[in-house]
C-alpha cells in the first residue's frame, strides 16, 4: 500500500469518526437539556447555566477530527495526482 492511499484511508476514517463524535455530542446535549424539563427547578434549562462542557467538547473534538481527515484526504489526493 503506497503512502497516498494510506493517507486517504486514514483521512476517511478521521472524517467518519469525527462526524460520529459531533453527532454524539449533539445527542448528549439534547438529552441533558431534555432531562431538565422534567425537573421542578428549571433555572439551568432557561439560563443554560452552569455550562456543561462535555457535549461541547465532544462536538469540538469531532470537528477537529473532520479537519484532520480532510487535510489528509487532500494530501493523499495531491500525492496520488503527482504520482
Amino acid at each position: 500500500m503506497s503512502g497516498w492511499s494510506v493517507a486517504i484511508l486514514v483521512g476517511a476514517v478521521f472524517i467518519v469518526l469525527g462526524l460520529g463524535v459531533v453527532i454524539w455530542g449533539k445527542r448528549e446535549e439534547k438529552s441533558y437539556y431534555d432531562s431538565l424539563t422534567t425537573r421542578t427547578d428549571l433555572r439551568e434549562f432557561f439560563a443554560r447555566w452552569p455550562k456543561r462542557p462535555e457535549p461541547e467538547a465532544l462536538k469540538i473534538g469531532g470537528w477537529i477530527a473532520v479537519a484532520v481527515g480532510l487535510t489528509m484526504l487532500i494530501i493523499g489526493g495531491v500525492f496520488w495526482l503527482a504520482g
